[in-house]
This record gives structure tokens, sequence and C-alpha cells, in this order.
């Protein structure tokens, strides 16, 4: 079966789910995540510190540049992923609704080659 990454973006800007919010949202997550497992299609999944915690590492006439911070400056950033063996698109677009009822969040969704 075909491989999906599921990318959770989340805004650069703005403010962040607290309290009661982010804790309905970890639950809710947490409840699609033991469904992926229970199914069958989880693979792995994870989330990432902020951004800002990024080293890029970027070649550069034979030698690797290193620098901090993130590879782009932009709006949104990759927050977490899940990767899913699924069937086919529509059931990998299916977990993708789910996850991003449960983030609040865009969800990209993407095959492995």
């Amino acid at each position: 079966m075909p491989q999906y990454l599921l990318t959770v973006v989340e805004p650069s800007t703005g403010p962040i789910p607290e309290g009661a919010s982010i804790e309905q949202i970890m639950k809710d997550v947490g409840a699609v995540d033991q469904d992926m497992r229970d199914t069958g299609v989880w693979v792995f999944a994870g989330g990432l510190h902020e951004p800002s915690t990024a080293t890029v590492l970027r070649p550069t006439d034979g030698d690797v540049l290193t620098t901090d911070g993130p590879f782009a400056e932009g709006k949104e950033h990759v927050g977490g992923f899940s990767i899913i063996d699924v069937e086919d698109l529509d059931a990998a677009l299916d977990w993708g609704r789910r996850l991003a009822r449960a983030t609040t969040l865009p969800i990209e969704v993407r095959p492995f080659r």
C-alpha cells in the first residue's frame, strides 16, 4: 500500500491555543493517532519544535555551511506530521480530514514516491 505524509501546517505568528482549548486539541489528536494505530495505517508521527530551533546545512563549493534558524521565513511552518500506509489517496484524504478537525489546522497530504 502507498504511504502518505500528513503535514500539520501551523501559523508562524499569532496566538497559540492555551488551557482547555489546547487540552481538547491534544485529546482529539491523540484519539485520531490511536485510531490510526488501531486500524493499522499508522507508520510514524511526531511534533516539531519551533522553526527557530532549526539548523540548516547548505552545500557550498564542496563544503557545508551551517546556519541557525529555519530554511525559509514564512507565515506558516511544519509543526508536526504523520506517516500513514493506506490503500489510496481517498483513504489518505479521509485521515487528513480527521487530523485537520482534531488539530484545527490545515493538513497537507502528499504521497511518497
